[in-house]
């Protein structure tokens, strides 16, 4: 049976809202080999020679879709490579292999003040960033804000040229599957290359960079995959539609040898548009967090608690201690069933609606509190209990995580 949380966990240890979900081999490339390949090429060789009104929240342009050779020509100069240094590389385990190495991502230009979006991971824990641009172009980049949750950072360059305008971003939440996309980065540092594909689902949840306290990973909702063949490298690079403008930006695959193998995974724009401005106004940004974790109501356990056949929603399994679910006393599961030979347990509030959002699952959950909540706000849980349908206010903490 699939746990849930508000994080995406490989053993669900934190009552923090979380997903227990099997990754299949999502791979995140950094250059630290994971379950699932962040899109970063690494090497051993050496590297080769604020102000949040900058631009708008979210940019739908009404225009016409360009031919391919088109969008390139007018995408591609905001696109750069993302090169950096760090003083310690580690190995799969986390632990130290060599004393110093390399590795590049991508990135893209966000705004006229010289920010570049591109992943937490490429940019995790490096001594030096440089930016080249299209023409070789190459400037140093300086980090100013970075997120493990949704695995998004920005870094600042200096005296960029004039002619290189930002990328638009379009609302993500108006994507279908179908789509046609395009995919331009720089796998296995070959600058400027452009894929192309459609967008192949959308709604999915991929694990995210940050550690939760007790163990296991905060998740991403609303995730784009996509058929568009990225591979490592390409990791902060934009996913854009046939207009140019930004739908996503690259982040993993699902791989068991590193290689794109048709399922691409990019972090949506409208998460980009909620969280870019904050981490150049004050570089962190603060995730709202309910602190309770729980799971998909399953058959088994509609049976176990002699709940209708078609009632869905989230069971709720255990509750943070003075966490923003337990101020409010929602309960959690203490009966222990067996199920397939191992405990379980059952018989907490059920979640079924927060605010005016039906929950029909954890991803519904995590979705509505990534999306359209902030950290102080107050919302209304429409919860199950012993057959009966109350509502209770919770006032949204900011969600914690463990310490690098």
């Amino acid at each position: 049976m699939n746990a849930s949380c508000e994080f995406s966990t490989y053993a669900c240890a934190h009552p923090g809202v979380s997903m227990m979900v099997k990754h299949s081999r999502i791979t995140f490339v950094t250059g630290i080999f994971l379950t699932a390949v962040l899109l970063v090429a690494c090497s051993t060789a050496a590297v080769p020679d604020s102000q949040v009104d900058a631009r708008p929240e979210v940019v739908l342009v009404e225009s016409q879709p360009l031919n391919l050779p088109d969008l390139y020509d007018r995408v591609n100069p905001a696109v750069v490579n993302i090169q950096v240094r760090l003083s310690v590389m580690l190995d799969s385990n986390g632990d130290a292999e060599q004393p110093f190495g390399s590795a590049q991502g991508s990135g893209f230009l966000y705004d006229d003040l010289g920010h570049f979006v591109t992943n937490f991971h490429v940019v995790d824990g490096v001594d030096q960033i440089s930016v080249v641009f299209s023409d070789g172009l190459i400037l140093d980049g300086e980090l100013i804000g970075s997120d493990p949750d949704s695995d998004l950072a920005v870094i600042r360059v200096d005296g960029i040229p004039s002619e290189i305008g930002p990328l638009p971003l379009a609302d993500s939440s108006m994507s279908r599957v179908g789509d046609a996309v395009v995919a331009i980065g720089n796998p296995f540092g070959l600058q400027g290359t452009m894929t192309t594909g459609i967008i192949s689902a959308l709604g999915r949840t991929l694990p995210s960079q940050a550690v939760a306290i007790g163990g296991g990973h905060f998740n991403i909702p609303n995730v784009i995959q996509t058929d568009a063949a990225i591979n490592p490298g390409n990791s902060g690079g934009p996913l854009l539609n046939l207009r140019g403008e930004v739908v996503g930006v690259n982040s993993a695959i699902a791989s068991s040898d590193r290689q794109f193998s048709g399922v691409g995974y990019a972090v949506p724009s409208n998460t980009v548009a909620r969280v870019i401005p904050e981490l150049i106004q004050t570089g962190r940004f603060r995730h709202p967090y309910l602190g309770l974790a729980g799971v998909d109501v399953s058959p088994n356990i509609r049976d176990a608690m002699d709940l209708d056949p078609q009632q869905r929603g989230v069971l709720v399994m255990d509750v943070t201690e003075n966490g923003p679910a337990f101020d409010a006393q929602v309960v959690g599961s203490s009966t222990e069933i067996e199920f397939d030979g191992r405990p379980m347990l059952i018989g907490g509030d059920i979640i079924t609606r927060i605010d005016q959002q039906s929950v029909g699952d954890f991803d519904d959950l995590i979705a509505y509190l990534s999306e359209s909540t902030i950290v102080g706000q107050k919302v209304e849980l429409g919860l199950l209990r012993n057959g009966e349908n109350i509502s209770v206010e919770i006032v949204l903490g900011e969600r914690p995580t463990s310490p690098n």
